[in-house]
């Protein structure tokens, strides 16, 4: 008798599951109905976090949001600093959707993020309705490695993103993540213009770090024609890559080329590095140093020239 299979559709990795597989995510399989979540209702950690340590610099700044986050990532980055709960299913802590959004009374809202929150798809799309109906909003922080089909279904349901584009080649997401770039860049075109939106970099010497590459993923970036805001973090040696941390002189060199390109840009575990400056006068109007944050801005205005400055609730 042949052995039944089945293909996962969540995301563009389509793993095709014989009876008890799981997913390359760890936490889908197919049990013998079919592909179904194995880590529904099950969290590996939560936590009350700054907006700011998403990355979120121009929504809600100052404020706080209740963050929740399952086991499991469908890519396998060699530099992931969340491996632990990233590359494993673990029995993790019972909980509901209810309880998700109860719990995220009291603050800005509920963020799932830590692993890759689209493999914890249909408990996302159980409890966004349920954080907005009390008032809440609901933020995502993805690799954005998800099919079509189902981030326009939660698209309706998320007031702000922070997608990681890890890279402008698919030579490095296959070497380095086991994904596509062609992937993720959907994603985010899906993205702009519908939600709040902003963009992480991880820069990584000899990796990802070429001068023309930043100022390639800028020019994308900007042809969205959206406003967003674009975070290129120091990286540090983890779980595989044992690359030297980034240099910070090399890193801040391009933070200038990349602001060439997108008014909003900023430096991520470097000191000073997360000021936002008015695109017209140059005036610092948002000062954030270790999640202390101190808003300069006049009904959402830089006080000197008085230009709008880009987000929500600011």
């Amino acid at each position: 008798m042949e052995e039944k299979t089945a293909s996962c559709l969540l995301c563009p990795q389509h793993c095709r599951l014989r009876s008890g597989q799981t997913g390359r995510c760890h936490v889908r399989g197919n049990q013998g109905n079919g592909v179904e979540p194995l880590n529904y209702g099950e969290a590996a950690s939560w936590h009350l976090d700054p907006i700011e340590k998403k990355p979120l610099f121009h929504f809600y700044p100052g404020s706080r949001i209740f963050s929740v986050g399952g086991f499991g990532c469908n890519l396998n980055c060699t530099f992931c600093q969340n491996y632990e709960i990233s590359q494993s299913r673990q029995k993790g802590l019972r909980v509901t959707p209810e309880e998700l959004a109860r719990q995220a009374r009291g603050s800005l809202g509920l963020c799932f993020t830590y692993s890759e929150p689209t493999t914890w798809f249909e408990m996302i799309r159980d409890t966004a309705p349920l954080v907005r109906q009390n008032g809440g909003k609901v933020v995502l922080v993805s690799n954005g490695t998800i099919a079509s089909r189902y981030i326009e279904e939660l698209i309706p349901f998320l007031d702000a993103v922070n997608i990681d584009i890890k890279a402008f080649t698919e030579e490095f997401y296959q070497k380095f993540c086991g994904g596509r770039l062609s992937w993720v860049l959907d994603t985010v075109e899906r993205l702009a213009g519908r939600v709040h939106l902003e963009i992480t970099t991880l820069v990584i010497p000899d990796a990802n770090d070429d001068p023309r590459e930043i100022r390639e993923l800028g020019r994308w970036l900007r042809q969205l024609d959206t406003p967003l805001a674009w975070h290129l973090s120091r990286f540090f040696p983890a779980y595989q890559l044992n690359t030297p941390p980034t240099d910070p002189q090399q890193l801040r060199k391009l933070w200038e080329l990349a602001r060439e390109e997108v008014e909003y840009v900023y430096l991520g575990n470097i000191a000073g590095g997360g000021t936002t400056f008015c695109p017209q006068c140059g005036q610092k109007v948002i000062l954030r140093e270790n999640y202390e944050i101190r808003n300069l801005l006049h009904n959402g205005k830089c006080p000197a020239c008085g230009r709008g400055i880009f987000g929500v609730g600011l």
